[in-house]
């Protein structure tokens, strides 16, 4: 057996998220539909992360094992012969048998975007349109409180084993009307990075203060919830093994 990995890019608003689904159509359904018709038998897929429904990427990135060898190149065109215009495979590689999609991780970017311009209908799926004026400068100065090593489990949704992550970055950038808040990290939890934008948010339009945000960071135990992102902003933008 062979072991390959893909570095996929999707648009999120066509599907019901990266995870497997019955009867619902999910990044992973049609990638292992694709990648077995190419080796002619049922092939499984392990993903790096799992995407929420709405959620975009340009790099995501899977790993799975072949029956039998296709020089990359020609695995790379073949897959995307059987994919929809919605998701592109655009790099097929070669990988140790060591490798996995998800446990070989070192770091993720991912960026959440808002048009801070005029209400236009055309972006609804692809960034996040406030109704209401957006302060800069307050979630520049939130976004502080999340750097460095930190148990985020009041940010993140459901049961885990353990919520401890490190931030490594958190950049705010302006180009014409579109806001850009990326984010870059070691791994990330379900809704944890929607959570940590939507927390941003409640400090720029002064719902929370900067001693209630380190607040649930330094006392993971005490629970509390702050507002949650809508995912058609989000884009995983590069992972790195």
């Amino acid at each position: 057996m062979l072991r390959y990995l893909l570095r996929v890019s999707y648009d999120g608003s066509k599907y019901y998220g990266f995870q497997r689904l019955p009867k619902l159509p999910s990044v992973q359904s049609e990638l292992e539909q694709a990648i077995s018709k190419v080796f002619k038998e049922k092939i499984e897929i392990k993903g790096a992360g799992r995407t929420d429904r709405g959620v975009h990427a340009l790099d995501q990135c899977v790993s799975f094992d072949a029956p039998f060898e296709i020089k990359e190149k020609d695995l790379k065109l073949a897959i995307n012969r059987h994919l929809s215009e919605y998701i592109h495979v655009t790099e097929a590689k070669k990988v140790s048998d060591l490798f996995h999609a998800r446990f070989s991780v070192k770091k993720k970017v991912y960026e959440y975007k808002i048009n801070i311009g005029k209400y236009d209908p055309l972006y609804s799926s692809y960034y996040y349109q406030p109704k209401k004026p957006i302060n800069i400068k307050g979630i520049k100065k939130a976004s502080k409180v999340f750097i460095g090593l930190h148990d985020f489990k009041n940010f993140v949704s459901g049961e885990h084993e353990k919520t401890i992550s490190r931030i490594y970055k958190i950049r705010i950038m302006k180009k014409n009307n579109i806001l850009t808040i990326r984010i870059v990290g070691t791994n990330f939890y379900k809704y944890m990075v929607r959570n940590i934008v939507g927390a941003m948010l409640d400090y720029s339009s002064e719902k929370v203060s900067i001693n209630d945000l380190k607040e649930m960071l330094n006392n993971p135990k005490k629970k509390r919830q702050l507002s949650t992102a809508c995912p058609n902003g989000l884009y995983l933008v590069k992972i790195y093994y």
